[in-house]
């Protein structure tokens, strides 16, 4: 019998799964799918972390979504129409609902349905990068992420830099005998952040974030080494916005990439209400699945947050709309196949 969407959702949300740490949780939802008659893989992403891969026959449309979190741990409460806790809208509650989608399609008899959750999404796509190994993957993936029920025509790309300054270290009564690596930094960050940034009709305005700066060890020393790390949400290409970027830099400071994405335009099916998301997702490297959507419950505006909850009236939607995505995707296989015959 299977668990209802807000019950099984409530169970994930227990688990503890921060990036790096989703043993525990894949281990669940392994057992509970394995209980419900599929065919379960668990594909080893690094030691002690897998993504959870579950069939009953060869798939015709995968539904997936990450069972990594974000730090730190939230408990799990609930009132008459919320469920709170980390991962409650970022992304288990979604995870839950593609469960009873799949599960509700099954009892009509349609066992062409896949269902694949994935870790390390909050980091570096570890997970959906190494599920590009798995088999079988069919025609079409349909990835969940909050976007409050509504199919993305698309989202932003993502490119973060570490922007890096050697400097000498001297003490600091004594400033000419050293150079601040600091000050080289945030020269250079300040005509960084002078650079004219893209934009795209559809996806809005490429946006900088400088998250971190570190540096220094001491009021009274001249600092020899300073770095920021920032992250741009493209709307472009990549390379030339990283041109841009070590230009204005100059010669004085390193720039390393350390992470990227690419813009990803997505297809949207008839009857279903649109959005377009500003955020990154697993999607850039889950393309070896075939024609690629986005959509699930719970707003983006809430997750990360201290205070992350989910409608439990958006989660039943959400199964639902699951169910009616996949089953106008299978009638679309249905028909090329009967339209080659």
């Amino acid at each position: 019998m299977t668990m209802g969407v807000v019950d099984l959702a409530r169970e994930l949300v227990r688990i503890d799964s921060p990036t790096g740490r989703e043993g525990q949780v894949g281990a669940y939802l392994a057992a509970e799918l394995e209980r419900l008659g599929y065919v379960v893989t668990r594909q080893e992403v690094s030691p002690g972390r897998f993504n959870v891969f579950a069939l009953r026959e060869p798939p015709i449309v995968v539904l997936s979504t990450h069972i990594d979190t974000v730090p730190p741990s939230l408990p799990v409460h609930e009132d008459d129409t919320h469920l709170y806790g980390r991962g409650s809208c970022d992304a288990k509650g979604i995870a839950a609902a593609q469960v009873a989608a799949a599960e509700r399609l099954a009892a009509r008899g349609e066992r062409r349905v896949g269902l694949l959750f994935v870790v390390g999404e909050e980091l570096n796509a570890d997970g959906a990068k190494a599920a590009a190994g798995l088999e079988p993957k069919g025609r079409y993936i349909i990835n969940g992420e909050p976007t409050e029920n509504h199919m993305a025509v698309g989202h932003k790309g993502m490119q973060r830099l570490d922007v890096i300054a050697h400097g000498k270290a001297a003490h600091s009564a004594y400033p000419e005998a050293g150079e601040s690596a600091i000050e080289l930094l945030l020269d250079a960050l300040e005509r960084i952040r002078a650079i004219q940034l893209p934009s795209d009709p559809t996806l809005g305005e490429c946006t900088l974030n400088i998250g971190t700066i570190t540096g220094g060890v001491a009021p009274n020393v001249i600092p020899s080494y300073a770095k920021a790390h920032l992250m741009y949400r493209t709307v472009t290409e990549p390379e030339p916005l990283l041109a841009a970027v070590r230009q204005a830099a100059g010669d004085r400071v390193e720039v390393a990439v350390v992470h990227r994405a690419p813009v990803v335009r997505l297809q949207v099916l008839p009857g279903f209400e649109t959005t377009v998301v500003r955020y990154g997702t697993d999607l850039p490297f889950l393309e070896p699945w075939g024609e690629r959507f986005l959509m699930g419950p719970g707003s983006i505006q809430v997750a990360h947050t201290d205070h992350e909850r989910v409608a439990k009236r958006e989660l039943d939607e959400a199964a639902v709309l699951y169910e009616k995505a996949a089953g106008v995707l299978l009638q679309q296989a249905n028909d090329a196949v009967k339209r080659k015959s």
